[in-house]
């Protein structure tokens, strides 16, 4: 029984390796032309232009295969020319100028301690104030009596 669970898995692996294989081989056709040979990718539809060069084969892409990649190249030069222009303006924005004027985490901690500190003085001054005005009242009274 343990023999089946290695076996069915190990033949379903070879016969997906296989078809890949299969598929791959059968992608590319070669075909004799007066100057050397033509590919064609049957998936794609591009064709190559090849040579042969000392015992290999030296492939090219066709004239109309490299100006559709050339129109893509521009269109793509395009657009990331139009996303670095948008990028600078949204960091030259106001929203941005004022998020970049913000204090530091540092800085705001620094600067609440400061405020803690002056709170707890003013306090302890209030405080201060209220014995004294305490004790004040209790020396007016036991001196009318």
């Amino acid at each position: 029984m343990r023999l089946q669970h290695i076996l069915i898995p190990a033949a379903l692996c070879s016969l997906v390796a296989a078809s890949a294989h299969s598929e791959e081989t059968d992608r590319y056709r070669l075909e004799k032309s007066t100057n050397g040979y033509v590919r064609m990718d049957t998936q794609t539809g591009a064709m190559s232009i090849c040579e042969e060069h000392s015992g290999q084969l030296v492939c090219k892409m066709a004239a109309d295969e490299r100006a559709a990649y050339q129109d893509e190249i521009d269109r793509l030069q395009t657009s990331v020319k139009a996303l670095d222009e948008r990028v600078t303006k949204l960091e030259y924005s106001p929203s941005a100028r004022l998020e970049s004027n913000l204090p530091s985490q540092e800085d705001f901690n620094k600067t609440l301690g400061y405020m803690q500190q002056f709170f707890r003085t003013f306090k302890d001054i209030v405080k201060d104030m209220d014995k004294e005005e305490g004790d004040g009242g209790a020396k007016l009274n036991q001196q009318k009596t």
